[in-house]
């Protein structure tokens, strides 16, 4: 049974291990970047994130792949830990997803990872 648990363990690191690497998580957001694109009139995309979250590598890998397709627009992350951005957004859970446009929120989901879902809000933003 021991040999098991060690198995178990083993295996959960390393799955653990494979779903912090798969996209490197940063803070890209800043209040001075933010509201610039605001007043540019641009439409603003923010993610939160929390280390150790496969649903936010999941929705990063997303938002990179639509960073292609949506190049027109500003996007943003923050770790979901600093409190001061958090509070400022009134995000209270990783994997959030905002979307603004003429300087409001349009669009809120908590955990959404699915692209389709994730395109349509972004198309529906233009």
């Amino acid at each position: 049974m021991f040999i098991n648990m060690k198995k178990f363990i083993i295996f959960i690191c390393f799955i653990l291990a494979l779903g912090t690497k798969a996209i490197g998580k940063e803070t890209t957001y800043s209040k001075e970047l933010f509201d610039k694109a605001l007043s540019e009139g641009k439409v603003v995309v923010v993610s939160s994130w929390i280390k150790y979250c496969t649903s936010c590598a999941s929705q990063m890998k997303v938002i990179e792949k639509a960073k292609k397709d949506f190049d027109n627009m500003e996007y943003f992350t923050f770790d979901v830990t600093n409190k001061e951005i958090a509070k400022f957004f009134n995000v209270q859970y990783q994997t959030t997803l905002l979307i603004f446009k003429d300087n409001k929120e349009v669009y809120r989901s908590i955990g959404e990872t699915t692209e389709e879902l994730i395109y349509n809000a972004l198309k529906s933003s233009i």
